[in-house]
């Protein structure tokens, strides 16, 4: 069994997406995942799976689809990914809650920091299959455009940290 960590795209933010985060639990255990936490309601949930990591994306993108009567994006990470992720963070000085990483599925381009626009007091860097982006003045005013990371879902830092808790097992029900 493989703990794994899902991101939904878009979920419960600004009035848009909205699922109840008992809703997308109850998926989760219908398509067979154990050990089923939600952690917010903005589309975070950890379980484990004997599924690789591409059959799990498909099986809550199916079971999205049928809920919702659209594509819900899904971005998954294994516990170990998760984790790395928090610990590869290059702006671990920053306040964690204004750094995030955006998760994408495959490595972002090796241009994707010459193709942003609207860049202020942002400092962005490449992960693995990340976009790093510390947002000094916070998000809100935020004018960036990042293409690349154009179908990712960001995550910021203390979100990340609960998560890998939680995957890791520490974070129990």
């Amino acid at each position: 069994m493989t703990s794994y960590v899902a991101l939904l795209r878009a979920v419960n933010v600004g009035g848009t997406g909205k699922l109840p985060m008992s809703e997308l639990k109850a998926m989760c255990e219908a398509a067979g995942f154990d050990a089923v936490r939600t952690y917010i309601a903005s589309g975070n949930v950890v379980f484990s799976s004997k599924l690789a990591e591409k059959a799990v994306k498909r099986e809550i993108e199916q079971r999205l689809q049928e809920y919702a009567g659209k594509s819900v994006g899904v971005v998954v990470r294994s516990a170990a990914e998760m984790a790395a992720v928090l610990a590869a963070n290059p702006f671990a000085e920053a306040p964690p809650n204004r750094t995030v990483a955006i998760f994408l599925d495959a490595p972002p381009p090796a241009t994707a920091l010459h193709d942003i626009s609207g860049a202020k007091d942002e400092r962005l860097a490449l992960g693995r299959r990340e976009i790093y982006v510390h947002y000094g003045d916070g998000m809100a005013d935020s004018r960036l455009k990042i293409p690349a990371a154009k179908s990712g879902t960001a995550r910021n830092m203390n979100t990340i940290a609960k998560l890998a808790d939680m995957a890791a097992g520490a974070g129990a029900r």
